[in-house]
């Protein structure tokens, strides 16, 4: 215990640097992200999962990437091993089809920053991410990988614990941390279709009475289909067999587009919009859905999840560099990442009932406002910045 204390007390008084104890518990695409990013920073990492290092990239998903995640990739020397595997978009087509109106979000209305990486955003798919991030951590010295077992949830023996076990994390359970929950009526299907017709650089964001259906091109006429609705109807479309099922998507989407070939077993899930009651205890953190859940409207979710990682990767730095002590870093951190967390849970669940709704007064609100994002380039350049670099950068410039 006491070369523990002088081992920090030294390292404020610049003499050593800090070399944190971090156990990571769930290794999904935040935890390992977390892990490498912790690790680079010359700090000690226990990665714990219960799936094997075969078994975490076997999940068909993709994700939206916007740049507050392209810029986390890039500090880690991660973005350039990605580009093969990034499908970019150069436009981003918002659709309210209950009054056949539409407006575009081109690379001319982000920040000024962001224009010179051509792209409004970029979908990835979740195995090349995790073969990338397992295979950079198996390679590091200071990581040490307990994959394929059960690992405690206590908080002894480390200088910081993250909870990073998703949205029923047990961890979060065990430190007797509840949750606010709110589940939406409506659940989500995800399903990787061949589209004929559609543009390989667009991405589709189309707000229907049922809930939004996203259309993320992934290179070529391949595209991943994240389709909200009625939690029951979601789960009878993922049974259909693969013509029906293509039958029943074509009658949604836009003229043009043609759904010709089903790659996956379309999965359905139910949504809920939910915020742990503290991100903190003791010396553990929740990061990640451990933490907090928004609707997938606009790609948020991942994104939401990797400013966590950031923000305490800024933070371990600052302990590092005798800025910040190693006990107050659990608060510091949940008091910087409770607004982000709470505008875009709220803009997303806002955004949903706004535009999945036949109310005729909300229709006459969503009139003019697509008429006039159709027209004010202000307009979306304030919102495509909330989107690609979280809700709290619209009031202030943020640094490359």
């Amino acid at each position: 215990m006491v070369d523990h204390l002088n081992r920090f007390h030294s390292a404020a008084k610049g003499s050593l640097p800090v070399d944190i104890r971090v156990k990571i518990l769930g290794a999904g695409p935040t935890g390992t992200l977390l892990a490498l990013a912790l690790a680079r920073l010359g700090n000690s990492v226990t990665l714990c999962d219960p799936l094997t290092v075969e078994e975490l990239p076997a999940r068909s998903r993709a994700y939206a990437l916007t740049h507050s995640s392209r810029r986390l990739l890039q500090s880690l020397d991660l973005w350039a091993s990605l580009i093969p595997h990034l499908a970019p978009f150069t436009r981003l087509r918002l659709d309210d089809q209950e009054l056949n109106r539409h407006t575009y979000f081109e690379v001319d209305d982000l920040s000024s920053q962001n224009q010179l990486h051509g792209a409004v955003g970029w979908i990835l798919d979740h195995r090349p991410l995790m073969e990338l991030l397992i295979d950079r951590l198996q390679t590091s010295p200071k990581v040490l990988l307990n994959l394929g077992r059960f690992d405690d949830h206590h908080l002894d023996g480390h200088d910081l614990v993250v909870a990073a076990d998703g949205p029923r994390s047990l961890t979060r359970q065990a430190w007797g941390i509840n949750t606010w929950n709110h589940p939406y009526q409506n659940g989500c299907l995800t399903a990787k279709v061949l589209l004929r017709g559609a543009d390989p650089l667009m991405a589709y964001e189309l707000f229907r009475a049922e809930g939004p259906l996203a259309v993320l091109p992934m290179g070529g006429e391949v595209f991943q289909m994240v389709w909200s609705g009625p939690l029951r109807r979601c789960q009878e479309r993922a049974g259909l067999s693969p013509s029906c099922f293509l039958d029943h998507l074509a009658a949604v989407l836009p003229d043009g587009l043609q759904p010709d070939v089903l790659l996956d077993r379309p999965a359905a899930f139910p949504l809920q919009l939910a915020f742990a009651f503290r991100l903190q205890r003791g010396r553990g953190v929740l990061v990640g859905e451990s933490g907090h859940r928004c609707h997938p409207v606009g790609g948020q979710g991942l994104n939401l999840c990797w400013r966590d990682v950031s923000t305490l990767m800024n933070l371990v730095k600052n302990v590092d560099e005798g800025k910040l002590p190693v006990e107050k870093l659990p608060q510091v951190y949940a008091r910087k990442r409770i607004f982000d967390l709470v505008l875009v849970g709220l803009f997303t669940d806002l955004i949903v009932r706004f535009f999945s709704s036949r109310n005729i007064l909300l229709l006459m609100v969503r009139l003019p406002l697509m008429f006039l994002l159709a027209r004010l380039s202000l307009l979306r350049q304030l919102l495509l910045k909330a989107m690609t670099d979280g809700p709290i950068t619209v009031i202030r410039l943020l640094p490359e």
